[in-house]
């Protein structure tokens, strides 16, 4: 129930004092120069803890949007490492744009317009982001939303719930001339970049993408059998891959000169426990 009491202060003005006490629930109060404010704040306070929404907005208005992130990655890196690692950049960019918002002034509008810009703004060595890129931004910012509000109650429902993902192009299927296939490999002997040879002959040679091939560690690799094991790939199930000819040839010799303090095949030098980079090295070749 609610109950509106008259207080005076020190220097002879009045305020109203409205509190609100459920079974069940820590009383909430607060105080209004008007009655009728007082009355409709506590009408209002009422109705929405009898409807499970009062401290779902009291606890969006403690938070930002950078505790936000800082405890979704805290849980994910607990749990699932190669998701940490992936979402990571995705949400530090929602953090250079919304860190300082508090969640329940977080809105569909606001969203958009970020995404928007997110669009049409140029990444450094790639160039504009596709729909698929940014979309994938968005799933990384809509998760971490759907758990604060089913999870941990910080707010009443996820602003994102309405949001439509961008429209992305059917891919189209391109094969590779000769002269196409040659001029790539020219190009990527030339790379800087130590290891972009090898994996362009091992993607050719095999069919596997690029995020299966730079997370191959030592171990996944069979050589009586010649045969490669990816464990880690897009719909969760292990894959075989030959490995012949050429690429078989180039693997061996990278064995060789492999970096014994890192069980990757393909180690980042600034860290021997993360996969290199290569995507920057790749474009610059196309």
């Amino acid at each position: 129930m609610a109950t509106i009491e008259t207080r005076r202060s020190a220097d002879g003005t009045t305020g109203y004092r409205a509190k609100v006490r459920l079974k069940g629930f820590p009383s909430q109060s607060a105080t209004f120069e008007r009655k009728t404010d007082a009355k409709e704040w506590a009408k209002q306070t009422e109705a929405s803890i009898r409807e499970g929404r009062y401290f779902k907005t009291a606890e969006a208005k403690k938070h930002t949007v950078s505790d936000l992130i800082d405890r979704y990655l805290r849980e994910i890196e607990k749990k699932n490492y190669k998701r940490f690692v992936d979402v990571k950049k995705l949400l530090n960019w929602w953090r250079g744009e919304l860190g300082p918002y508090l969640l329940s002034d977080l809105t569909r509008a606001l969203i958009i317009e970020r995404r928007d810009k997110l669009l049409s703004s140029r990444a450094r060595g790639i160039g504009q982001r596709s729909p698929a890129t940014v979309n994938r931004y968005m799933l990384a910012l809509g998760h971490a939303l759907t758990i604060a509000a089913n999870e941990w109650e910080w707010i009443h429902e996820n602003p994102m719930r309405k949001i439509s993902n961008l429209p992305e192009p059917r891919g189209r299927i391109r094969c590779l001339s000769d002269e196409e296939r040659e001029r790539l490999l020219e190009a990527c002997k030339a790379s800087t970049n130590p290891y972009l040879h090898t994996l362009v002959v091992l993607a050719l040679s095999t069919g596997a993408r690029y995020g299966e091939l730079v997370k191959l560690r030592w171990n996944d690799i069979d050589w009586d059998r010649k045969v490669i094991t990816l464990h880690d790939t897009k719909n969760k199930e292990r894959r075989l891959l030959p490995l012949m000819h050429y690429a078989l040839e180039l693997m061996e010799t990278h064995h060789k000169a492999r970096i014994l303090a890192s069980d990757l095949v393909f180690p980042s030098p600034s860290n021997l426990m993360r996969p290199w980079n290569s995507r920057t090295s790749w474009v610059s070749v196309l």
